[in-house]
């Protein structure tokens, strides 16, 4: 069994991040064995070189090793890619075809992109799996292959399962071992190593000087948030090799590249670790609680307005005062406005000795909530009715198409077809 070092050599790996060590180990590790394995990680990390590695490693080495990209093949040809098809099986189908899966028996086959395959062919690939059997597009004969499987995906894929895009039978049967690869903002000390390797490659392979990061660039590079990870780093430096004539990079002339503020780092969704936030659920929630605040005042309003139209306010204990004084707090003084619906006169202390009401008119107490509503709240400001205005808006504006309008308003369909329900917006 070859060792890290050596493997970092052969393939063209550079780096040191503890990570990363980790993922090429747990590689050499499996290669031996005929289970399974699912390779995690964002676009451009290096996910291809973990499949390369097992089956270098393993005992079908010398068999063959056929990659496919499963997000680059339409829907409707890709059973007939993996599984092959009979003559006159579809339109176009002038002759027998096999399929992969045919093709690579004995050896090893790179599922990429896992994440992007069709149902239908999810229930296919979950067959082989579980007993080595497929049939051909068009035929009614069962048969076999002996195919080891390596799936990647950058695809959240508890979400997926979630959402009913795949199967989560075949997501245990692809993951009896997981290979976490990090992403490069992770692997901050890899950073400089590797634009040296790539300024190394490609001042060979065009003949011009080593491109020379400066200090201060160094530092920039090392902190920039680097979404397309190490396949953007690469095109970075291949750009620059050509482009630049300065073979000195500084920190002005790499910004123009890579500007800081265009790619702040940012939260990575992890699936197998569970640290997606839900927004819409979120926000959910905070509306809720707002609603119960708002609920819980008028109460306490309600409750007061009644009292002081039963006793009136001169019979009022300082406990009752203080708090009247917490539901309706005064303004300061400078802002008092003559449309001011109830205020106390206070001392110098916090305590209410002489509460008294003013109306806009000479009226007595009765209209009191009347006012309130008409005077001091010109337009409305609940929560409630602003979010059914948003709502209606947002139907209007998609022509009832609701999942448009979710993506409008920020919130999940689940949550758009409940508040239409509540608000009685069906029709």
């Amino acid at each position: 069994m070859a060792d890290l070092q050596s493997i970092k050599a052969r393939f063209g790996i550079i780096g040191n991040f503890p990570a990363l060590n980790r993922a090429l180990e747990k590689s050499i590790q499996v290669a031996p064995t005929d289970i399974s394995v699912l390779v995690i990680g964002e676009s451009g990390v290096g996910k291809e070189f973990i499949p390369k590695i097992i089956h270098s490693e393993s005992k079908r080495k010398h068999q063959p090793y056929i990659v496919v990209n499963c997000g680059a093949i339409p829907e409707g040809t890709i059973d007939s890619e993996l599984f092959g098809h009979e003559k006159g099986a579809f339109t176009g189908a002038t002759a027998t075809r096999k399929g992969y899966f045919e093709v690579a028996d004995g050896g090893t086959i790179f599922l990429d992109e896992v994440g992007e395959l069709p149902l239908q062919t999810q229930v296919r690939l979950l067959r082989v799996l579980e007993s080595g059997e497929f049939m051909k597009v068009g035929s009614s004969q069962v048969q076999k292959t002996n195919v080891r499987i390596v799936a990647a995906t950058n695809v959240n894929m508890m979400k997926a399962i979630q959402d009913s895009r795949f199967r989560e039978d075949l997501f245990y049967r692809l993951n009896t071992v997981q290979i976490d690869m990090p992403a490069l903002r992770e692997r901050k000390g890899d950073i400089h190593l590797l634009f040296r390797k790539f300024a190394i490659d490609f001042a060979e392979k065009y003949r011009m000087p080593e491109l020379q990061l400066e200090a201060s660039a160094v530092h920039y590079i090392e902190n920039y948030a680097f979404p397309g990870n190490v396949r953007q780093l690469r095109n970075l430096v291949e750009q620059m090799t050509v482009v630049e004539t300065d073979r000195s990079v500084t920190v002005a002339k790499l910004a123009e590249y890579i500007p800081m503020d265009s790619h702040l780092p940012m939260v990575v969704n992890q699936p197998h670790a569970q640290k997606q936030t839900d927004f819409g659920n979120e926000r959910e929630i905070m509306y809720k609680i707002l609603f119960d605040m708002r609920n819980d005042i008028n109460d306490l309003k309600s409750l007061t307005s009644e009292l002081i139209k039963n006793r009136g306010t001169s019979d009022l204990s300082n406990q009752e005062k203080n708090l009247i004084n917490r539901i309706y707090t005064p303004e300061p003084q400078q802002n008092a406005s003559p449309n001011s619906l109830l205020f106390f006169e206070n001392n110098n202390s916090q305590n209410i000795q002489n509460p008294t009401i003013i109306s806009n008119s000479d009226d007595s107490y009765e209209d009191f909530e009347d006012i309130e509503v008409e005077e001091n709240r010109p337009e409305s400001l609940s929560l409630q009715n602003n979010e059914k205005d948003l709502i209606i808006k947002a139907l209007e504006k998609h022509n009832g198409r609701r999942n448009r309008a979710a993506d409008e308003l920020g919130i999940s369909q689940r949550t758009l077809y409940r508040k239409i329900k509540q608000y009685n917006l069906e029709d």
